[in-house]
């Protein structure tokens, strides 16, 4: 019996020495760490709710970083070590940055992480009246469920240049005395032939048609009575006509704020986590550098990504390479010297196990709830297309600097291997000869009008930022 016991004592500390330990960090955080990370969760929420669009996200962001002291960057202006700055790219994206005590020659740290999120954009000639109702015709951007933003209230967000070349910023369907929209589904009752679609056309692009009016302009006769009212009105408000609206940027986002979920309110429920968790969890990190880094810190938040990073405003473009050229050459670095000697976090979401669900996720390679941060090596789809795939050495190293300051971590990949996948601006770094992995914050329901977080997946995410850019 002693012998028995023995033997499975020794297996006991085998497995303890050679299995992997994954940390449920609801079972072993600390009750002090536990009120960390809900409070830091606050404020998170709270830039959700600021932060609708990547217009949005750039106006938050540069609020926090002249609070912490960032300057606008200069052009050929030579900085010192804890200098910070920033710089902005068309409004859609920002590059912050604290320079470090080393030189340029030995690289920088980038996290990157974007903050467009799925949503409707309006068309360029988006009013009209049919059956007298007026509409809005919209064009979805990134990948959606379409049939999931029907019936559910929206917001409008956005900007309208006018013909003069003035803007004009739009929100409305955010506070509580303003009007929402809505797109209207059909009644179980008559929807025998809807159901017939498949899914991806339960709903079409093209019955994404936001409903705004019905009241007609009463003092005359014609037709298009309420599409003159909806215009008159807008007229008055923002001083438009019909033709500002072929130049304006106008977003239909989810018109409901960030709440806690769950009986004990461990997660937050929220549009556009995807990708604006890492986003705010990267910036926090930035701003919360306690001391002057080895190398010099660099924050990249991004626009584009969920339709391929192309444009001048996405990662495709060559805006941060021109910017750290710029920067290098005020210690004459080359640009070449500074890259290839650089690393970075791509830092983007995952996919998270959920149980309802089970089939699309191989279990042994998926990230779960409050598990910790997911570090992603690879990305793409099927057989590894479209993504960078770190090397053994860089992994290994982004391993240990999690183990060496007790982040909790664990792996993940977007699903089964032939089970679809997905891409992040990882590879578009990697092409510039940086080292890169993917490491990011596991959510369930991604790309839906309301994503869900473990609160303890987003504050080890913010942690593991700040041990990076710390280094």
């Amino acid at each position: 019996m002693a012998n028995q016991e023995n033997k499975k004592s020794k297996s006991k500390e085998l497995k303890e020495r050679l299995f992997i330990k994954r940390k449920n960090t609801a079972k072993i955080f600390t009750e002090t760490e536990q009120k960390k990370a809900n409070q830091f969760c606050e404020g998170y929420k709270n830039f959700l709710d600021l932060a609708k669009t990547e217009r949005e996200a750039v106006v938050q962001a540069i609020t926090e970083l002249k609070k912490a002291g960032f300057s606008e960057y200069e052009a050929g202006k030579k900085y010192k070590a804890g200098n910070k700055l920033y710089t902005v790219n068309r409004s859609k994206s920002v590059i912050a940055v604290v320079i470090g005590k080393e030189s340029l020659e030995s690289g920088v740290n980038i996290l990157a992480s974007h903050i467009d999120s799925p949503r409707l954009d309006l068309k360029q000639r988006p009013l009209y009246e049919d059956s007298e109702l007026a509409y809005f015709k919209t064009h979805y951007y990134g990948g959606i469920k379409k049939y999931q933003w029907t019936a559910v209230p929206l917001a409008l967000h956005g900007v309208i240049i006018k013909s003069d070349l003035s803007a004009v910023n739009v929100t409305i369907g955010e506070d509580e005395a303003d009007p929402v929209f809505v797109i209207t589904d059909l009644l179980p009752h008559l929807a025998e032939e809807q159901y017939k679609r498949p899914a991806s056309k339960l709903i079409k692009g093209e019955e994404l048609n936001i409903l705004i009016g019905s009241r007609p302009f009463k003092e005359d006769e014609g037709s298009e009575l309420v599409k003159l009212n909806i215009m008159m009105l807008l007229n008055e408000k923002y001083g438009i006509t019909e033709a500002d609206l072929l130049s304006a940027e106008l977003e239909a986002v989810p018109a409901y704020k960030a709440r806690d979920i769950g009986f004990d309110r461990s997660f937050i429920g929220s549009y556009g986590q995807d990708d604006r968790v890492c986003a705010y969890t990267t910036l926090k990190a930035l701003l919360d550098l306690k001391k002057i880094p080895k190398k010099t810190a660099v924050v990249v938040l991004t626009d584009k990504e969920e339709i391929g990073s192309d444009g001048n405003t996405g990662l495709k473009s060559a805006y941060l390479k021109f910017f750290l050229s710029d920067l290098a050459e005020t210690q004459n670095v080359a640009l070449r010297t500074l890259l290839s000697n650089s690393k970075c976090l791509s830092a983007d979401v995952n996919v998270a196990f959920d149980p309802t669900f089970p089939d699309v996720s191989e279990k042994l390679n998926t990230a779960y709830m409050n598990y910790g941060v997911a570090l992603t090596k690879y990305t793409g789809s099927r057989g590894k297309a479209g993504t960078s795939d770190a090397s053994a050495e860089f992994t290994a190293e982004i391993r240990k600097l999690f183990d060496d300051n007790k982040i909790a971590w664990q792996t993940g990949e977007l699903g089964k291997v032939d089970m679809g996948g997905s891409g992040t601006v990882a590879k578009y770094l990697a092409n510039l000869n940086i080292d890169t992995i993917d490491v990011g914050v596991p959510v369930l329901s991604m790309h839906a009008p309301f994503e869900v977080t473990a609160k303890n997946d987003v504050y080890e995410a913010y942690r593991a930022f700040g041990v990076f850019i710390e280094k």
